[in-house]
């Protein structure tokens, strides 16, 4: 049975550098007001003894914890099988760990969940939120509110209760929809269904405003409701066929329904895209270039919204100014959010 050896205290650093323990505690925590000299002694010290600080005294002092709470209003079944969520948590992560913060992952399963996370948030645990994939009516803005911690949410809000301080990060879902569409158009095509996300997510509800921009009049049994997911689109897509069998191009919600969609389309003998056209949403590649045949999809960056998230929580920028490069599209009146760009990737399947 090895022994176990006893961490270096901070009376051993201040040892070791020739201070006081205070001088010690104020370089350790970042405080101001130690000359160049002496900080250096004690870096040096710490670096020499293997000092780590103690996490919750240091909280004591710096009222910071290191930590931030990530928020998925979904279940782990979905959150861990969906690449969209792999790679907005992937930025997530990145960020933080540049600024060497942990990453606290909340999942909510059901409703009986949502208390759960708010005393979470509440406790002290964490120095801020990054809250996503809302649903209408959802309760985790009210208790992120009653927890007083800053939050940052990925995705355009969609309640209205007369504040203005709601900071969220999106992709234009809505000029990206009209962007597949009017591809689908300049194709010939004029029988153009849309597969649906939730519409209890703004994300879908963007996106059928899009399809509907531009197919303004269309036949209404020419949209069908999915759920973000594979066996959505193939549900969906079986729907559309039965009712307008004479369809010659769809537009997914996401990357997601669209596999379902092709693989429904394979069944049914419809060539793609001979027959019929087919446009995604998200540009997931291990999904996109995986499809058979590969897919046109609206690229949306995923990995960059959650560093983006994190960079404005960590931070605190002005929002409006907070993207990278200048295409970013202005925050919602009443809101300070970024809207990322969005473009159109040609593949095989339109």
């Amino acid at each position: 049975m090895s022994e176990t050896v006893p961490r270096p205290t901070l009376e051993a650093v201040a040892e070791r550098a020739g201070v006081s323990r205070a001088t010690v505690s104020r370089v350790v925590n970042g405080a101001h007001g130690v000359r160049d000299a002496l900080a250096e002694r004690v870096r040096r010290a710490v670096e020499e003894l293997g000092y780590v600080p103690n996490q919750a005294a240091r909280s004591l002092v710096t009222r910071r914890h290191d930590a931030v709470a990530v928020v998925a209003a979904e279940p782990e079944t979905r959150v861990f099988a969906d690449p969209y969520f792999a790679q907005q948590l992937r930025g997530i992560s990145k960020e933080l760990t540049a600024h060497d913060n942990q990453l606290v992952l909340l999942l909510i399963e059901g409703r009986e969940d949502h208390a759960r996370v708010g005393r979470y948030l509440a406790g002290g645990h964490v120095d801020g939120a990054l809250v996503f994939s809302l649903h209408l009516h959802d309760p985790l803005p009210g208790l992120v509110r009653r927890a007083g911690v800053p939050t940052v949410f990925g995705g355009r809000p969609d309640w209205e209760d007369g504040r203005d301080d709601v900071v969220y990060v999106d992709s234009d879902n809505r000029g990206g929809a009209r962007a597949a569409v009017r591809h689908l158009a300049a194709l010939g095509r004029t029988r153009i269904a849309h597969i649906t996300g939730p519409l209890d997510q703004t994300s879908a509800a963007d996106r059928l405003a899009g399809f509907r921009d531009v197919r303004a009049g269309a036949d209404p049994g020419l949209v069908a409701h999915g759920d973000f997911t594979p066996g959505g689109g193939e549900r969906a897509m079986r729907e559309l066929l039965d009712r307008c069998p004479d369809l010659d191009a769809v537009f997914a919600a996401n990357d997601l329904t669209a596999a379902g969609a092709l693989r429904v389309l394979r069944e049914r003998g419809r060539r793609v895209p001979d027959d019929v056209a087919v446009v995604g949403f998200d540009d997931m590649l291990p999904v996109a270039e995986q499809t058979d045949p590969p897919l046109t999809t609206v690229r949306q960056d995923i990995e960059e919204m959650g560093r983006l998230m994190a960079r404005l929580l960590l931070r605190g920028p002005d929002p409006r100014t907070a993207a990278d490069g200048p295409d970013a599209a202005d925050p919602e009146p009443g809101t300070s959010g970024v809207i990322l760009p969005t473009t159109l990737v040609h593949r095989t399947s339109a």
